[in-house]
């Protein structure tokens, strides 16, 4: 008996941001394919990678808004997390083997001791099982052949601690933790050095992002909502591609400046200096790119492509965003 053939999604260009609320067990790669399947989508990138064991805001950039992905892989981020303490494992989080056990003997006031150590700027050593690369390889894959190579300290930044000691549903001992952090960071590190400071050892059981820049997790729709929804609903899911920009100076200019900008060509005018501009067409409100300003002069940066532009403003005639930024002047 043959199988019929099965068939080909139709592709078709999709522009903007889907916040999701990345479930337990799908890697990020995995579910941006599944969410670009039912978006349709052509293009599509995350915006940095959570391990499968997190949960959390994890924000999906389709067509224009790949441009500007890096802007939340720069972003701080906040996540909670759960630190089993009494026991290290061979990935410092709770899918590898307990490699140590110590007895627990922890008080709150030995929790607030140890914060301020652990706020503002530190350095990391990255884990052996991360996808850190060295010499092109990432560190897991030497980590599963049982090879340990030595890591370069990193600095960091952790923004907020918040830390209380609690018991688990099994009466051990663990810390939940609300850490804000500069990009870069490894929470299982955080979690790992903790208990070391605390001489007792810990491993990561449980980690969620909540927010990533200035998205957060109540902003977020699940993968099982999304499957539920009809494409015309998925649709009305994405943020338009400046929310990206939120943080961006604005620059207008008109038609014949706009033309020129978008060939690449600076413009000058009696602008400010801005490191981070995103510039519009001033009758139609098109996101034209970024730019920065220096000595009045708007220099083009990312640029989105006069088809982009075209294929954005026919969408938003039929699609109704879930957030549309107001456009306000440099």
């Amino acid at each position: 008996m043959t199988t019929a053939p099965r068939a080909r999604v139709a592709r078709r260009p999709v522009h903007g941001v889907l916040l999701l609320d990345k479930p337990l067990g799908w890697s990020s790669n995995d579910v941006l394919q599944k969410v670009k399947w039912l978006l349709r989508a052509e293009k599509a990138g995350h915006t940095g990678t959570l391990d499968p064991l997190a949960s959390g805001v994890l924000p999906l950039c389709f067509g224009a808004a790949t441009k500007f992905s890096q802007l939340q892989l720069d972003a701080d981020k906040t996540y909670a997390a759960t630190l089993r303490l009494g026991q290290k494992t061979s990935t410092a989080d709770a899918e590898g083997e307990v490699i140590e056990t110590r007895p627990v003997a922890v008080e709150s006031a030995d929790v607030e001791r140890i914060k301020a150590q652990f706020t503002g700027p530190i350095r990391q050593v990255p884990p052996m099982h991360s996808a850190l690369k060295k010499d092109g390889k990432a560190l897991y894959e030497y980590a599963r052949a049982g090879i340990d190579v030595e890591r370069a300290p990193r600095d960091v930044i952790i923004h907020e601690l918040n830390m209380a000691l609690i018991l688990t549903n099994s009466a051990q001992a663990a810390i939940d933790i609300i850490v804000k952090c500069s990009k870069g960071t490894y929470i299982r590190t955080l979690g790992e050095d903790i208990g070391e400071a605390l001489g007792c050892g810990a491993h990561l059981s449980a980690l969620r992002r909540i927010g990533t820049g200035d998205f957060t997790e109540q902003q977020c729709v699940t993968l099982e909502a999304l499957e539920a929804m009809t494409e015309v609903q998925r649709l009305a899911c994405l943020l338009p591609v400046d929310s990206l920009l939120a943080h961006h100076s604005v620059v207008t200019l008109d038609a014949d400046n706009a033309a020129r900008f978008l060939n690449g060509l600076a413009r000058r005018g009696a602008w400010p200096d801005a490191p981070q501009v995103a510039v519009y067409e001033d009758k139609t409100h098109a996101l034209l790119g970024t730019a920065h300003v220096q000595a009045g002069e708007l220099i083009p940066g990312r640029l989105l492509s006069p088809t982009e532009i075209e294929q954005i403003s026919n969408a938003s005639r039929t699609q109704v965003y879930a957030h549309t930024p107001e456009v306000q002047p440099i």
